[in-house]
């Protein structure tokens, strides 16, 4: 077995149905948890099209919103109102749902991108570690905006702020919009438990190709396995 395998834990459900629920009764769980613990929780959040029923089941969990803070993973260089943008997809799916939750988005308007990057990083070193990350990946093994082949990619897997801004121009995975502000390794590192989230079979064969080699320049979602800390936690259904 690999070390890379002996990183995960697999978990396996009949249906899509059964995939949402279980996913957000184990986010609610760590949530309040947390909040037991502390006082407060804070969760990292990734945008697309798959998390959203996700955070749609976790918006009607009965958890002290106010007492929860939401960011993201990552964003597209786009207006938190673009509805391309992961901050738009979680205000929708979530935060419109889940009264009295705290949202920090990673995109200011009016600021630069440098700017952006310097108070996402500002903001990650004085708040709690999140307790929760929620992680996709893409068909080409990108997680958060870690996009293999990205001129940007090593400085990002080398950072030690927990954020970095990347420009992906030329990856397919990146789509049109190439720039991009990421979690890194380090960012991912604080994060007390890492969810990645998979639909498809052709998914779960990414994952095992990953976990077959360790470069993460090759498939940066060997990041989010190997950093140190609690196993990633894959949920993953047809």
């Amino acid at each position: 077995m690999s070390p890379s395998r002996d990183r995960i834990s697999l978990i396996r459900h009949d249906d899509a149905d059964a995939w949402v629920a279980g996913i957000a009764e184990e986010m609610a769980s760590i949530l309040g948890h947390e909040i037991g613990k502390r006082g407060h929780a804070r969760m990292l959040l990734s945008g697309g099209t798959t998390p959203a029923p996700v955070y749609e089941a976790l918006a009607l969990q009965a958890l002290e919103w106010d007492k929860i803070e939401v960011g993201l993973v990552d964003e597209r260089w786009l207006s938190p109102q673009d509805p391309d943008s992961n901050a738009y997809l979680v205000r929708h799916s979530l935060l419109d749902r889940a009264e009295g939750a705290q949202f920090v988005p990673l995109v200011r308007q009016g600021k630069s991108l440098t700017d952006c990057v310097h108070d996402a990083n500002l903001h990650a070193t004085h708040a709690a570690p999140p307790c929760l990350a929620v992680l996709g990946m893409g068909g080409d093994g990108h997680t958060a905006s870690l996009f293999p082949g990205s001129i940007d990619l090593p400085k990002a897997l080398a950072s030690q702020q927990p954020y970095a801004a990347l420009d992906a121009t030329g990856c397919p995975g990146a789509n049109t919009w190439p720039l991009r502000i990421t979690l890194t390794p380090l960012g991912l590192e604080q994060c007390e438990t890492r969810l990645l989230l998979l639909r498809g079979k052709q998914k779960l064969d990414m994952l095992e190709a990953a976990l077959a080699g360790e470069d993460p320049t090759q498939y940066p979602i060997r990041v989010a396995i190997q950093q140190p800390g609690a196993h990633l936690r894959v949920h993953w259904c047809a």
